[in-house]
């Protein structure tokens, strides 16, 4: 498992070792054992030109995901299947930091378990989970979700 983290921003300190290792708990989780990939944290001006450079949408976001492959077969009870055995690349996850700050307010949680929300969000994304047309995708996100969040308590 390899995760590069970029962090571009200033104001907001973040443990980048505690990054790290959480990201690398739940590739675990998901049996992803030889994946690959990065995160950027950066602030609400940077995001915003992202979200709509490639979103089209003219504000800043929390997260953003860059899927580098299709996304991958369905889970199964016993893991990935092959993709356990091959090294491969997932993406790159980018987290707006200052949005995070504010959201962990507005949620009522700590800046670390917003962040580790938004950690676990982004790479669903990655890996082709969906909810943004709502109905069954997204309650079959957000119920991985919380299943991802409950294993790292």
């Amino acid at each position: 498992m390899k995760v590069y983290i970029k962090n571009q921003q200033r104001l907001i300190k973040v443990n980048q070792h505690r990054i790290r290792n959480l990201i690398k708990k739940v590739l675990h989780l998901l049996g992803l054992h030889k994946a690959e990939l990065s995160i950027l944290l950066i602030n609400d001006r940077r995001m915003r030109m992202l979200n709509h450079q490639y979103r089209g949408i003219d504000r800043t976001t929390d997260v953003l995901s860059f899927p580098q492959n299709p996304p991958l077969p369905p889970f199964t009870k016993g893991g990935m299947g092959g993709l356990l055995t091959q090294n491969f690349v997932l993406g790159d996850i980018i987290i707006n930091l200052h949005q995070a700050k504010r959201q962990a307010a507005e949620h009522g949680l700590t800046f670390n378990e917003e962040l580790r929300w938004l950690l676990i969000h982004g790479l669903l994304h990655l890996i082709g989970y969906e909810h943004e047309k709502g109905g069954y995708d997204e309650k079959k996100m957000r119920r991985k979700e919380r299943e991802l969040l409950n294993a790292l308590e």
